[in-house]
């Protein structure tokens, strides 16, 4: 598929892996969270725009590159999103936050809007939108569907595990967008959760059930 990256470094699946066992502690599951949005984030980010500023070493005084224009806007969506922001923060600390509320009909699986709140100028930044699983597809495209809605254009999707009828439905949906996936899962069951997969991100990193 165009504009989808489906990475396969080491450290990754390795790191996947460990999320995946279900003997893996909440405080380890949200630093390995937290890992694998940096090392996701390093290679989604390696378009961003830089511009040379001039800048005095001890030796000399030199032009050389920094980031440049409107900085970079992470979006995750909550609440699992969450637990993916700070990894891209470790590599942009001065990147503006937005959220995006959603949740799932238990009967439809159908996402609903309750919160949206983004950094303004949006139309002018990269945006990359967060969330740990890409399942069903419905909550990611409807979140881009909500940034473009409200003027953003520059997107990307991270994720760290999906399902291929989710990454189908949003690459559809958003077939202009760059997503990003940790690793691409067998299918959803019947209850729409991605298998192998992980249970519940947001339950894992936040402790609750």
């Amino acid at each position: 598929m165009k504009n989808v990256t489906v990475f396969d470094h080491p450290l990754i699946q390795h790191k996947i892996s460990k999320l995946r066992d279900k003997n893996t502690g909440t405080n380890e599951f949200r630093a390995l969270i937290e890992e694998i949005a940096m090392l996701m984030g390093y290679e989604a980010l390696r378009d961003l725009p830089l511009e040379d500023v001039e800048v005095e070493t001890p030796i000399e005084t030199c032009m050389t590159p920094m980031l440049s224009g409107k900085k970079l806007a992470v979006v995750p969506i909550l609440r699992a999103g969450l637990g993916m922001v700070n990894g891209i923060l470790a590599l942009v600390p001065s990147a503006k936050v937005g959220h995006i509320g959603l949740y799932r009909d238990e009967k439809t699986h159908e996402p609903h809007e309750y919160y949206c709140k983004l950094p303004s100028p949006i139309e002018q930044r990269t945006i990359v939108v967060t969330d740990p699983m890409l399942a069903t597809g419905g909550s990611g495209a409807a979140a881009v569907d909500f940034i473009k809605q409200h003027g953003g254009k520059h997107i990307k999707f991270m994720s760290i595990i999906a399902a291929p009828e989710g990454l189908k439905r949003l690459h559809e949906a958003h077939p202009d967008i760059h997503i990003y996936v940790g690793h691409l899962d067998r299918c959803l069951n019947e209850d729409a959760y991605i298998c192998p997969g992980l249970g519940d991100a947001g339950d894992r990193i936040f402790g609750t059930k």
